[in-house]
């Protein structure tokens, strides 16, 4: 049943995949089919490498790495800002999230003149903001916008010290040696909000204590009012402001029940972290690479080759066990095109950002030329990777 399956996929999908193998140059990064990777490039603390998987009809994920001033000043702080945007119900909110959110950091950073979980609270919180009055300008002729959004996962890395800031369920983990043993152990740096989280769900029960109905098991999946598996986010403001819970919203979208207190936050969670010597690297990924990698089986993967390419094979070892999983070859999956290609595995964006221990320590002395590199790149042929606006 299941090969019959594969041929028909085939057969419909013969997919772009075939037809642009390779193109670009390593500058912008290169794509295979539904694949774009940039494998190696240097960012002001160290090296960094990129991959992104498409599955769904467009591209939801976004994601970029920018090096060098972190404000609008030259006198800085200067650093590293690496952003992962895993948008659902479609592109739009990723997309805004990639031309917004470290353009806001830089504006806060510059009135601070410093790097704080402050301003980092602030740039979320006018990107949210932001895309509010974009929904609100589009409401009548676009209402699904209001069902739009995206899990949002940060890292900032200045003056030796390393932010985490995250709403959803993408995921921050560093990779550190461990001397005694020549080990590189997992650390999972970032928290997540999923309904799928015992906890996640008593936070909102005891936000929501007069609604029974706040988290529903549904198809044995946790769900926020049976519609959404994450708590926090930016955009969805369908779920936020009962303006937008009403028509000409679509109707699968609207509660029965009207509702006074937001129901999703916007407020991210943000750990600090003073870098060590020993902290080798940083993976962050949308929550696509997760569902089939634990954290200590990408930090190996990493670990056990060479810094060039890591991405790439991290988001290659994914799609391997989502074709194994449902029992067929890594080749033959590569070969279904996007849309069909959900149902095997979701969109996966990687970045992973090495750490010159040697750089780190300077960090605060260190200038250089700015790097800005957003995955998936510029020129993608269009059947292929959903355009990204600059």
């Amino acid at each position: 049943m299941l090969s019959r399956l594969i041929n028909f996929l085939k057969a419909c999908c013969r997919s772009s995949a075939d037809r642009y193998v390779h193109s670009g140059t390593d500058s912008a990064g290169r794509q295979d089919g539904l694949f774009w990777y940039k494998d190696s490039g240097q960012h002001l603390l160290g090296e960094f490498s990129m991959a992104v998987v498409q599955a769904n009809n467009l591209l939801e994920d976004q994601s970029q790495i920018e090096s060098g001033s972190l404000s609008l000043l030259d006198s800085g702080p200067y650093g590293t800002f690496v952003g992962v945007y895993d948008g659902h119900g479609g592109p739009e909110t990723s997309r805004y999230i990639n031309d917004h959110l470290f353009q806001n950091l830089k504006r806060f950073a510059a009135e601070q003149n410093s790097m704080s979980v402050d301003v980092i609270r602030k740039a979320f919180q006018a990107t949210e903001e932001g895309f509010i009055s974009l929904v609100a300008q589009q409401w009548l002729t676009k209402p699904q916008m209001a069902s739009v959004g995206a899990c949002c996962l940060v890292g900032v890395i200045c003056d030796g010290t390393l932010y985490v800031a995250n709403l959803g369920d993408s995921r921050a983990v560093l990779g550190r040696l461990v001397r005694a043993t020549g080990e590189v152990l997992a650390l999972q740096l970032s928290a997540e909000h999923n309904a799928s989280i015992e906890s996640v769900r008593q936070e909102l029960h005891s936000m929501h204590p007069d609604d029974p109905q706040i988290v529903v098991l549904k198809y044995n999946v946790w769900r926020v009012k049976g519609l959404i598996q994450i708590s926090r986010s930016i955009g969805d403001l369908y779920l936020k402001n009962a303006e937008y819970n009403k028509e000409p919203l679509y109707a699968k979208f609207r509660l029965r029940e009207p509702f006074t207190r937001p129901i999703l936050s916007a407020d991210p969670a943000i750990s600090v972290h003073e870098l060590q010597p020993h902290d080798q690297f940083l993976i962050l990924a949308s929550d696509g690479l997760w569902e089939h990698l634990s954290n200590q089986e990408a930090v190996d993967i990493v670990r056990n080759s060479s810094r060039k390419g890591s991405a790439r094979r991290l988001v290659k070892a994914a799609l391997q066990e989502a074709a194994k999983k449902r029992e067929m070859r890594y080749s033959d999956l590569k070969k279904i095109d996007r849309g069909v290609r959900r149902h095997f595995h979701d969109d996966i964006s990687v970045i992973v950002v090495f750490l010159d221990s040697n750089l780190v320590s300077r960090a605060s002395s260190l200038r250089g030329s700015s790097v800005s590199m957003r995955g998936g790149g510029m020129n993608f042929p269009a059947k292929s990777l959903a355009p990204t606006p600059t």
